[in-house]
């Protein structure tokens, strides 16, 4: 199966498909630090282009892809932004349903977050892949329950051609874990410490957390403790000498990311990258339940082609 990826990002993405034997054969990404980090990682072609101003369609169609997997910039949705889907960026949900639905791959996969649901952006493009003849297939999975260390609800939307829509809801509950992975179940004591701060949105919210617990939603912001932290009820430990914040690199490993991929630019830039960036795991969780799909239709197919002849 060919894939290509729209608003890659550093390949959160396209390494989860990969990762489960899907060929990703091109990526296209507007940001240059993310372009260059992915050109680092990935072998096939990544283009820098702006998926907002795109007029010709061949770009895409020419790479044949069987499926087209993307997560348009979400900032705008975000309960991290000014939640106005009209500021700009909401729109490059409408630019992603254009292109699936000029292009016409047999799937698609769209992620963003869990905000976009109460969004007219979201309607709209829902009615334009339906118009293209797409059925559709939409949760929100929590990655925690998906092979990754942290609390992470986002917004996943699946389509195929003729199909009915629902058709891959089955798969998506069936094969969550039963309980959410914790930092030391994914890592062990590879982090060297038990407890690390995680600066909160607002200091009515605990900074202070365990590995011994999933991870908070991992986001563009990496900051020490502020030296008037005031202990927060929920905190797990008493003695803030016992506390650091997570390094760049071991955010990276929260986002399921492996400990070769390379990551450089600068330190602003480069948070920012990780915060925005798919888990590869949950990557690799759509990627499976989906050919988990594909392989049980083949199986039916093949079933009743059986009783027929048998008939």
């Amino acid at each position: 199966m060919r894939a290509i990826d729209l608003f890659a990002g550093s390949g959160g993405l396209s390494l989860g498909f990969q990762n489960v034997g899907i060929d990703i054969v091109g990526a296209f990404e507007n940001w240059k630090p993310a372009v260059e980090i992915y050109k680092a990682n990935f072998n096939h072609p990544v283009f820098e282009t702006d998926l907002s101003q795109v007029s010709d369609y061949a770009i895409f169609s020419d790479l044949q892809p069987d499926i087209i997997i993307g997560g348009p910039p979400c900032q705008d949705f975000s309960s991290a932004g000014k939640r106005n889907e009209d500021n700009g960026r909401g729109n490059l949900t409408i630019n992603y349903a254009e292109i699936v639905s000029h292009v016409r791959p047999q799937w698609f996969v769209m992620e963003n977050v869990e905000r976009i649901l109460k969004t007219q952006k979201l309607k709209q493009a829902k009615k334009m892949f339906v118009k293209a003849g797409y059925g559709l297939s939409e949760m929100i999975l929590d990655a925690s329950y998906c092979e990754v260390p942290q609390i992470r609800k986002r917004y996943i939307l699946i389509g195929k051609l003729g199909e009915r829509d629902h058709f891959m809801d089955d798969y998506l509950v069936k094969n969550q874990s039963k309980t959410q992975m914790t930092i030391y179940d994914y890592l062990g004591n590879t982090l060297k410490t038990e407890y690390y701060y995680r600066h909160p949105r607002s200091y009515a919210r605990r900074g202070v957390f365990s590995i011994y617990e999933p991870s908070p939603t991992i986001r563009g912001v990496n900051r020490p403790i502020p030296k008037g932290y005031i202990k927060h009820n929920g905190d797990p430990v008493d003695d803030l000498r016992k506390v650091r914040p997570l390094t760049t690199k071991e955010r990276t490993y929260l986002q399921t990311f492996p400990p070769d991929f390379k990551w450089f630019g600068n330190k602003t830039e480069l948070e920012q990258i990780i915060g925005n960036a798919v888990p590869v795991n949950l990557a690799k969780f759509v990627g499976n339940c989906l050919l988990e799909y594909i392989n049980d239709f083949k199986q039916a197919k093949v079933k009743r082609k059986e009783k027929v002849l048998e008939f």
